[in-house]
């Protein structure tokens, strides 16, 4: 009896994951791993509480080899498995790779359909019915754990599959795998191929059914999920679903549905699922491959939520917008991201994890601001915000008022800043020439508020967050008389950004002169 039937035969709910990363996902172009960086992975799979690793293809190459050696020594609870071709030399290859290892299985495939049969194989039916009674019985020299394939088992016809399982079985396999090698199956077409094979294989009982669903179709995880419901017990799958092509079944997609869906998959695993995110991201730093941002489970999405109407509903009960926790994949929490489509709810709430109690008009031309920054701006970090609140307490109290500007800049000149601004209740607006832009803005408000004594000491630029949609925060230094004053302003528009710190420290000094209308010039 083999440890995968040791786990399942007094409990038919168990599931068995096996989990083929290191194998089958490798054969992703681009995702070749080196030996440590293998036996990183198989350390963090082992710990995950995976049942199988399939560690490698041992007679591909002496590093594929030595990797699946190294791993056999190092796995402490998992099964580590070596794959074989229906050939001597390849399972001899495994079977010593495997040697080492606490608990081992040999997996051998063979093709069985019509289409590889005649063109990959060039082989008879009956030929290949030989190689797969030879190649489990040689197989059973090494290791009483056999796994035996049908590659392309979903295109093969019935017959023919239910007599090769039937010796497959027979000659000591104990998991027969049925793969959807080239991910062709719908739901529906592979729980009828597993269930026929329960209904018409006679030696059934003495083997573990296994499923291995390729994404061509991106229905890898439905089909697993489907093969499951019809009776299979081992769920073949990688992390981030990497693998040839478009990939095999994501193993956090399956044992969050069983973990999700209880009602309708009552099946059970050993995954530790809070490891989920480390295993996603170790593999992603490894292989250079980014998950994609809307990739179930493990995307940078999967527990964000921008539009407003979902924001609301998480801050009022998160259960009205996840399906599960982020803690249950190993995050710490979920995110309200702040764009475009967020509402006053989510806002509100975000300036008070930041410490900013604001009252109604102060938060109403903050949110107002924060629209328009986010039309313009792809995602709004938590240091715009800042930079935007803060911005907002240092105008809600001023006596001058940024009204509009309009600035014709570039190589052939003029440089012409048209500024509007409110000076107490009147709207005044000046088109002022410049030395470059800033200048020119910079001469517009002197021209609206006259005041030869203050003198410019410092103008400092820089973004408040990275990429060349950042906002700029802008400090102006004016001294007048030997009084000293600094303006901050904020803006995705850097001349814009300069226009308010100015303002803002204008309306500091005349402050600071203890004068009450800004219309009266020194």
């Amino acid at each position: 009896m083999t440890r995968a039937f040791d786990k399942i035969k007094n409990n038919p709910d168990r599931i068995i994951i096996f989990d083929t990363t290191l194998r089958d996902g490798e054969q992703s172009p681009g995702c070749s791993m080196n030996l440590e960086e293998k036996l990183k992975m198989a350390r963090l799979l082992d710990e995950m509480g995976v049942d199988v690793i399939e560690a490698g293809f041992p007679v591909a190459s002496a590093g594929d080899w030595e990797a699946v050696n190294e791993i056999a020594k190092t796995v402490k609870n998992a099964t580590v498995c070596g794959l074989a071709r229906a050939k001597k030399s390849d399972i001899q290859a495994s079977g010593e790779a495997i040697a080492p290892a606490k608990s081992r299985r040999i997996h051998t495939f063979i093709s069985t359909s019509p289409l590889h049969m005649k063109f990959k194989l060039q082989m008879e039916p009956e030929e290949v019915l030989n190689a797969v009674t030879e190649s489990v019985t040689f197989a059973r020299s090494f290791t009483d754990d056999v796994e035996w394939s049908a590659e392309d088992g979903s295109r093969t016809e019935d017959d023919f599959l239910c007599r090769c399982v039937e010796a497959a079985i027979n000659a000591g396999a104990t998991t027969i795998n049925i793969p959807d090698t080239v991910g062709y199956a719908l739901p529906e077409e592979y729980f009828t191929k597993i269930k026929m094979l329960f209904e018409r294989v006679p030696n059934i009982d003495r083997a573990i059914l296994s499923t291995h669903c390729h994404n061509d179709l991106g229905l890898a995880v439905a089909n697993s999920l489907s093969g499951l419901r019809a009776g299979a017990r081992q769920i073949e799958c990688t992390i981030n679903g990497i693998g040839e092509r478009a990939g095999n079944a994501a193993l956090e997609e399956i044992v969050m549905a069983i973990r999700t869906r209880p009602d309708l998959i009552p099946f059970r695993h050993e995954i530790d699922t809070t490891k989920i995110m480390k295993l996603s991201r170790t593999l992603s730093t490894i292989t250079g491959f980014s998950v994609q941002p809307n990739k179930a489970i493990v995307g940078a999405n999967a527990f964000a939520h921008a539009s407003g109407i979902h924001q609301d509903g998480m801050l009022k009960n998160a259960q009205t917008y996840e399906i599960m926790t982020p803690e249950s994949v190993g995050l710490t929490e979920s995110k309200l991201v702040l764009a475009k489509h967020s509402g006053r709810a989510a806002f509100k709430n975000k300036l008070k994890e930041l410490g900013f109690d604001l009252g109604e008009n102060a938060f109403q031309d903050a949110f107002d601001r924060f629209k328009t920054l986010a039309d313009k701006k792809r995602e709004i970090f938590e240091d715009d915000l800042i930079a935007l609140v803060e911005d907002e307490i240092i105008r809600e109290n001023e006596l001058i008022k940024f009204v509009s500007l309009q600035v014709q800049a570039g190589s052939k000149g003029p440089q012409v800043a048209e500024l509007c601004l409110t000076v107490g209740e009147e709207e005044k607006c000046e088109r002022v020439e410049g030395n470059g832009p800033v200048d020119a803005i910079f001469k517009a408000i002197r021209a609206i508020i006259p005041h030869t004594d203050a003198h410019l000491q410092l103008y400092q630029v820089h973004a408040v967050t990275g990429g060349t949609d950042a906002q700029a925060e802008v400090t102006v230094r004016l001294e007048e008389k030997g009084k000293t004053v600094n303006g901050q302003g904020a803006d995705s528009d850097t001349l814009v950004a300069s226009a308010r710190a100015y303002i803002n420290a204008l309306n500091k000094l005349l402050i600071k002169r203890n004068s009450l209308n800004p219309q009266i010039t020194p």
